[in-house]
């Protein structure tokens, strides 16, 4: 990660843009306070596929059941 005054960075743009495309974390200040965070994006390697996870999920069969029986236990 990379800190720079934010008044430092409008004079190094090119220079701050190139760090942060290399995948360099840039977090810009302003009065020695973070104020900004400029990070590459980075595409996952695989498209995500729907239904992977189909047939691993369940619910419970009571799950949309009254909770009235715990009402002695809330607080």
């Amino acid at each position: 990660m990379h800190q720079i005054e934010l008044s430092q960075a409008r004079l190094n743009l090119t220079d701050v843009l190139s760090e942060a495309l290399k995948g360099e974390e840039i977090v810009f200040t302003e009065n020695n306070h973070p104020v900004l965070r400029l990070t590459r994006i980075v595409e996952p390697d695989q498209k995500r596929t729907l239904g992977t996870a189909q047939g691993q999920v369940w619910m419970s069969p009571d799950f949309n059941d009254s909770y009235e029986d715990f009402s002695d236990n809330l607080v």
